[in-house]
């Protein structure tokens, strides 16, 4: 029944605009409605990364509730975790309307929506509020689009969060801001990095251990800028990379809606964002941790991530197309793989695809 319920749902939302439509799912999850049943711990799918103990490896990726309005929600359809964001210095309306597009038939979304958010004096705010809540909540920072100092829109993010945020995720990845991809060249990086962890280490007298520093960047990126990405933060000590944000590639695409200008996500960007994972797990080694985001669509996806090098996975427009019930099914079927594996830790199977996936083309 529940099933049931879920596709009609679905089925409901998809006849709203998009931007409509995913409004009307915050507002669902924000109301503590029993959207899914209880989800049990497993053992086995228990992740440590970043000092961080994560109760299962399967995330929700920023971008789903910029503004942490339901976190709560969120958690209780299954996730080990949650990414709100991307959060910006001040409050940003974002690029004009239409700027969100569901591609049915591809089972992918374009989205030109430009960091819309409140900004992060709401937003942290929020995550005040709920903070004796437990679960494990990161925030995705971001800088304004018309900002006359970009690296410092991240430095203010990370001293407002550094201090109520599970960890902290640098977004210089998205395509929908002008000049923003910029930030990944080797010399703004560096500046970057220096910055931003400095300030996370002023916040750190904060807290008992500086909060988790994570770097997202593109799956568009050349062999070169893959390998100066690797040095910079082998260099600078960052704690992992999400690899990755959405593409501008229209691989793999057929909906008529191609040409619609902003970031691909979705099941066609599985391919060309693993095979971005797996190239980076073997330029930065086995130590540094790898968040995997980009198409998975099934267990089996999501394990394929983990064996491309992943030791934390997200999902986004996997949540769009598969409903409320998709992230627990996801995390139920890690679960069985793991037991009839006689697997301890899916961290058994990381990276035994790596080589194959790193070998493959992105043209």
């Amino acid at each position: 029944m529940r099933s049931l319920l879920d596709k009609l749902a679905r089925q409901a939302l998809y006849r709203l605009d998009p931007e409509h439509a995913h409004r009307m799912a915050i507002l669902a999850l924000k109301s503590g409605l029993p959207l899914c049943g209880r989800h049990e711990a497993n053992r086995r799918l228990k992740t440590i990364v970043g000092g961080i103990v994560f109760p299962n490896p399967l995330g929700l990726a920023a971008g789903f509730d910029k503004n942490a309005e339901a976190p709560d929600g969120l958690l209780r359809l299954g996730f080990g975790f949650v990414e709100c964001g991307t959060v910006t210095p001040l409050p940003q309306r974002g690029n004009p309307r239409p700027r969100l597009f569901r591609l049915e038939e591809d089972h992918a979304l374009i989205n030109r929506l430009g960091f819309n958010n409140d900004g992060l004096v709401a937003v942290r705010r929020r995550l005040k509020e709920r903070a004796s809540r437990g679960g494990i909540v990161g925030i995705n920072i971001g800088a304004n689009k018309d900002s006359a100092d970009r690296i410092a829109d991240y430095e203010t993010g990370v001293r407002a969060f550094g201090d109520v945020a599970s960890y902290l995720a640098v977004n210089i990845s998205s395509p929908n801001t002008a000049g923003l991809r910029s930030l990944q060249d080797r010399g703004n990086l560096s500046e970057l990095l220096s910055r931003v962890l400095a300030a996370r280490d002023e916040v750190a007298k904060r807290r008992r251990a500086p909060v988790p520093l994570f770097l997202k960047i593109a799956p568009d990126l050349s062999e070169q800028a893959m390998a100066d990405i690797a040095s910079e933060v082998l260099d600078k000590r960052v704690d992992g990379l999400i690899v990755s944000n959405t593409t501008l590639s229209r691989r793999g695409v057929t909906s008529r809606q191609a040409d619609e200008a902003g970031g691909l996500s979705g099941q066609p960007l599985f391919e060309r964002s693993t095979i971005v994972l797996a190239r980076m797990r073997q330029l930065v080694g086995p130590a540094m941790p790898l968040i995997g985001v980009g198409g998975i669509h099934s267990t089996e996806t999501a394990l394929e991530k983990i064996r491309a090098g992943a030791d934390l996975v997200q999902i986004y427009s996997g949540m769009i197309f598969g409903g409320t019930e998709f992230p627990g099914r996801i995390v139920e079927g890690l679960g069985a793989f793991a037991k009839q594996e006689g697997l301890s830790s899916l961290r058994q199977i990381r990276d035994s695809h790596v080589d194959e996936w790193a070998e493959r083309s992105l043209d």
